[in-house]
C-alpha cells in the first residue's frame, strides 16, 4: 500500500527527491510522514504533513534542508532532501502518521510502511 522510491547515491552537498505513493484509502485520511533507519541505530522520524491543510513539520535534525509535500491528486507524498551529508545515509520510509505532526519525533506514531528505498551520501 505504500511504496518509497527515488533513493540512490549522491555526493555529499547533493539533493534528491523521495517519492512514495499511497492508496487512496490511505492517503486521503492520514497525515503522512518519512522516517529513516541507518544500520546499528534507531528509527529517526524526519517529516510529517498534514491531510487536513497540508501543514508540516519537521526533526531539528533536518529543518531546513529536507522539505515534505504531498499530491492529494496523485496519492503521492514527496520528501526533497538538499543539502545531503553522509550522516544522512539510511533507508528511509514513508509511513502514516498516527499523532499530530508537530510530535514527528515520535516514532511509535508512524503507522502502516511499505517498502523502503536506500540512500548513500558518499563522495
Amino acid at each position: 500500500q505504500l511504496q518509497a522510491s527515488g533513493g540512490g547515491l549522491v555526493q555529499p552537498g547533493g539533493s534528491l527527491r523521495l517519492s512514495c505513493a499511497a492508496s487512496g484509502s490511505i492517503f486521503s485520511i492520514n497525515a503522512m510522514g518519512w522516517y529513516r533507519q541507518a544500520p546499528g541505530k534507531q528509527r529517526e522520524g524526519l517529516a510529517c504533513i498534514s491531510s487536513s491543510d497540508g501543514s508540516a513539520d519537521y526533526a531539528d535534525s533536518v529543518e531546513g534542508r529536507f522539505t515534505i509535500s504531498r499530491d492529494n491528486a496523485k496519492n503521492t507524498v514527496y520528501l526533497q532532501l538538499n543539502s545531503l551529508k553522509p550522516e544522512d545515509t539510511a533507508v528511509y520510509y514513508c509511513a502514516t502518521y498516527l499523532l499530530s505532526c508537530r510530535f514527528v519525533t515520535t516514532t511509535q506514531a508512524f503507522g502502516s510502511w511499505g517498502q523502503g528505498t536506500q540512500l548513500t551520501v558518499s563522495s
